[in-house]
């Protein structure tokens, strides 16, 4: 089954794709620092302090990528969008917040990325785990690396095939399954912004910076096992539940209003006096 394409929000010019991959690529070091710093570095010497740093870091990166987007096409219509969906989802995630995994918030980013595209995703992604920051009061030097991960998170859904042919039980399939993998990459992500505060005293799963590559690559995986393994399950359940039956009636809303918005039709003013 085909489809015309469809209008996105943002399109993505080169500036927004650089500022993209730099922030990616400092929220890759950011996450991934316990296995790339060798244990006699200076950012190993310093584990309770280094997640500190590269959250302080990443909220002027996540910023400066923000308002790169917005140059290249993030107009009044596309910002209008932007709050309804990001009010949404920050009014969504309460609501399962602190039982078993059930943020309902994560299926309507991916649906939201699917329609309105990558660079879209990107900053609704962030905006929306930033304000259900404020909203629940989540406010810490996790949420950096939330933003970041809820960013990568809508943004993926924003590159998966076939946005403009893909339709029917196909496109939900295709959805559904992101949004299960996906949501255990969040929750992995997210281990791994907090896993080096913990003490090496306080438990043999712990980050220890004098321990080689593969022990603390042990140590993660029996972290994220013994921690976070019922929460991201039951964040991938309600995702996949979530798009496979509310799904067809979202995408159509969202398609239907991408049309009207007429993203891509400049805004223009009649200046004639009558």
């Amino acid at each position: 089954m085909t489809a015309s394409p469809q209008a996105r929000a943002v399109r993505l010019g080169p500036r927004s794709v650089a500022a993209l991959v730099l922030v990616s690529a400092v929220g890759v070091a950011a996450l991934g620092w316990p296995f790339l710093a060798p244990p006699a570095s200076q950012v190993s010497a310093h584990a309770q302090d280094a997640p500190w740093l590269f959250a302080g870091l990443l909220v002027l990166l996540v910023a400066v990528v923000a308002a790169t987007i917005s140059e290249s096409g993030l107009g009044p219509k596309a910002v209008a969008m932007l709050g309804v969906l990001a009010a949404t989802g920050a009014a969504l995630r309460p609501i399962g917040a602190g039982t078993a995994g059930l943020e309902p918030m994560f299926f309507l980013m991916v649906l939201s990325g699917r329609v309105l595209g990558p660079g879209f995703g990107f900053v609704l992604g962030s905006v929306t785990m930033f304000a259900s920051a404020l909203l629940t009061g989540g406010v810490g030097p996790w949420m950096p690396f939330q933003m970041l991960a809820m960013g990568w998170f809508t943004m993926g859904a924003g590159l998966l095939p076939g946005p403009d042919r893909l339709r029917g039980r196909g496109e939900l399939g295709l959805l559904a399954a992101y949004g299960f993998l996906a949501a255990f990459a969040y929750g992995t992500a997210m281990n791994l912004a907090g896993w080096p505060f913990m003490g090496t005293l306080a438990s043999n799963i712990a980050f220890d910076p004098d321990a080689a590559v593969p022990a603390n690559l042990a140590r993660f995986a029996a972290y994220c096992l013994a921690t976070s393994l019922g929460w991201d399950l039951g964040r991938a359940v309600i995702t996949v539940v979530l798009t496979v039956l509310l799904g067809p009636t979202v995408l159509k809303a969202l398609r239907r209003a991408t049309r009207r918005a007429a993203f891509e039709t400049p805004v223009t003013f009649d200046t004639r006096v009558p």
